[in-house]
């Protein structure tokens, strides 16, 4: 391998450079997201919208598309194992199964347990943007999109190119991955890998390691453009071991937890007066926990494997009158488990149960978009076979208008909706009870909102209102003392206000100069509160924590011409009954230094060396350095 490393990084060092070494820019207004079906330009999107681009995540203190989104305001990030080895992400005093993670517009959450959701095959040098939809996205991204959904968009174009990337630091950790990326005439693909581990920076009663981690991960991504269609297609894999220290219980400080998934999908998008875009996805999950680590004996392993596969057809056309969108898609979810779901009649190997549901879904959307005011307005309907609910209808609308050629109006309702995951419906075990007949959890949601959008500067200020009836969460009677059981329960209501404000500036727009010492500066405040219809003297796992306050500070800095710096803050006020979780304040800082065909970095996370706790007793990692090179080449 140490062979090889060089091999490749003497042959990249040596290959050209492009010929323009300028930096790219580009406004943001011209960027069309895809909130709903059919994708609209940012400055007219009726949805708040956060967008991060390759210069962003390029530029971020972060090694993980887990770490990166601690970044955006309205998402709350809440890691067990450090370098997203198992992160919890959710958003607007949500919980982590209600948003709905995309890679390229696939739908690739879990539905077996949102823990496992962030296992993203893909490394950061991949991505070209992200983007963060806030409020329900049922009418566009289905029954997981509860609370809001991310898509991953991943690198589609450029010049044939390669990359390796190298990285060491504290606590052991050890960082490798790289990619080749192939344009042809009509054609781009691009494929990854990479691989990386750590000691970790805890230990169990013993002594022993309890937080290390290795993990592996690759990804292929490619695209065909055809005089009246554009194909493209993915494939991914991820893997992960690591060290679970207590993370599902204080007793044991020696679990273990293995992962392995699959992504695979194709999607073809039509040109021309009709616009069609069929889709087909196949999604493989397997997990392995162990609570005394490499010890079955002391008491058995779990055991689960999921397989998921949808098929999604929307097609749509422009009148006069706007732009309209039909469509419908299936989903197939399917988990065989030690002990989650009904007896198996014929057990499969250590798979003695299981359970299967299909969930089918229609829709139809009409967007009015003028010079001035962008209006839409569509209905869901949803049959599922896991539940007997029948079919339900989930209507949304949303309107954007323009008062002057930098501010914008914005107001939406939208009602939406999720399934229990197989964890939720049978986790039985270890001190969980759960309740195998929970209802769908359901929200109608209100924002509103204004948008400033001038040169250089996008303030925006938002205020919501999330009207939720039967969420799901996991309780705890603390009366009956420390070994109650955690049962899976729907609570009657759970009401969430929330406000926030963000502002952006690009100071080499605003100035006029391209090289301006200050490149960006990104603030933002978000406050939520609660109001939550439950049984006194209860005890709340997840739904009744979330970040009350919340402040985030980005600041971005070209020293020199090659020499670029970014510092990140973050203050996370969170509600919670723990003790434990207190308010923090973390800072992050990147040094880089840059040139055509290579980077030289070196990165700091918490650099204050903060102890904190994001969940339960577990406590996150203090000062964390990393040092890494990154060398580039060019071909044709």
């Amino acid at each position: 391998m140490k062979r090889f490393l060089i091999a490749a990084t003497v042959l990249l060092a040596f290959l050209p450079a492009p010929k323009a070494t300028a930096q790219t820019f580009y406004m943001l207004d011209s960027v069309s997201v895809t909130a709903s079906k059919l994708p609209v330009p940012l400055h007219k999107n009726t949805r708040t919208v956060m967008l991060m681009d390759s210069l962003a995540i390029a530029s971020a203190p972060a090694e993980n598309i887990n770490d990166l989104l601690k970044y955006a305001l309205g998402v709350d990030v809440r890691q067990r194992g450090a370098m997203g080895m198992q992160t919890d992400i959710s958003m607007r005093g949500g919980t982590y199964n209600q948003i709905a993670i995309l890679l390229n517009g696939i739908d690739i959450s879990d539905p077996q347990t949102g823990h496992n959701s962030a296992d993203f095959p893909v490394n950061l040098s991949d991505i070209d943007h992200i983007e963060v939809l806030e409020g329900p996205a049922a009418r566009g991204h289905g029954a997981s999109s509860m609370i809001g959904a991310i898509n991953i968009v991943t690198k589609y174009s450029g010049e044939s190119n390669a990359s390796v990337n190298l990285e060491g630091g504290s606590f052991k950790y050890g960082n490798v991955n790289g990619s080749i990326a192939l344009k042809g005439k009509r054609s781009f693909n691009m494929l990854s890998a990479g691989w990386q581990r750590s000691d970790g920076f805890n230990r169990n009663a013993a002594g022993g390691l309890n937080n290390d981690f290795n993990a592996a991960k690759t990804f292929y991504h490619g695209n065909a453009d055809f005089s009246s269609t554009t194909l493209s297609w993915q494939a991914g894999a991820s893997m992960k071991n690591f060290g679970s220290s207590t993370f599902y219980s204080p007793r044991f400080d020696d679990q273990f937890e293995h992962t392995f998934k699959t992504f695979t999908a194709i999607k073809a998008e039509g040109k021309g007066a009709l616009h069609f875009t069929p889709s087909v996805y196949w999604n493989h999950g397997e997990d392995r926990f162990e609570l005394f680590r490499g010890a079955p004996d002391r008491y058995p392993f779990n055991y689960h494997k999921t397989n998921t596969v949808g098929a999604d057809f929307h097609f749509g056309f422009d009148t006069r009158l706007g732009r309209t969108a039909f469509g419908a898609g299936a989903r197939h979810e399917a988990i065989r488990s030690t002990n989650l779901g009904e007896a198996l009649q014929k057990p499969e190997g250590v798979y003695v149960r299981g359970l299967a549901r299909t969930a089918y879904t229609a829709f139809a959307e009409h967007s009015l978009v003028l010079d001035r005011l962008t209006a839409s307005a569509g209905v869901t309907a949803v049959y599922n076979t896991g539940n007997n609910e029948g079919v339900k209808f989930y209507p949304g609308a949303e309107m954007n208008l323009r008062l002057t050629d930098a501010l914008r109006i914005y107001g939406s309702y939208n009602a939406s909706y999720r399934l229990p995951t197989f964890t939720e419906l049978y986790y039985s075990v270890g001190g969980h009870l759960a309740d195998p007949n929970l209802k769908t959890e359901k929200l109608h949601a209100f924002e509103g909102g204004l948008k400033f959008l001038g040169r250089g500067v996008r303030a925006v200020a938002t205020v919501y209102y999330n009207k939720g009836h039967d969420i799901i969460d996991w309780i705890q009677d603390v009366s009956a003392g420390e070994d109650a059981p955690w049962t899976s329960v729907n609570h009657t209501d759970l009401n969430t206000f929330g406000q926030e404000v963000t502002l952006q500036l690009s100071f080499p727009e605003l100035v006029g100069k391209r090289d301006f010492f200050v490149r960006s500066v990104n603030l933002g405040y978000s406050h939520i509160s609660q109001d939550k219809d439950t049984k006194a003297g209860y005890r709340s796992l997840y739904s009744m924590e979330y970040i009350r306050h919340r402040v985030t500070a980005q600041a971005d800095f070209r020293i020199t011409q090659h020499l670029a710096a970014n510092i990140s803050y973050r203050y996370v006020d969170r509600a919670t009954s723990s003790d434990l979780i207190k308010p923090y304040s973390l800072l992050d800082a990147k040094l880089s230094y840059n040139r055509p065909a290579f980077e030289v970095y070196l990165r700091a996370n918490n650099l204050l060396n903060c102890s904190y706790y994001d969940f339960g007793d577990i406590p996150q990692p203090g000062l964390w350095f990393m040092a890494g090179v990154t060398v580039k080449g060019w071909f044709r």
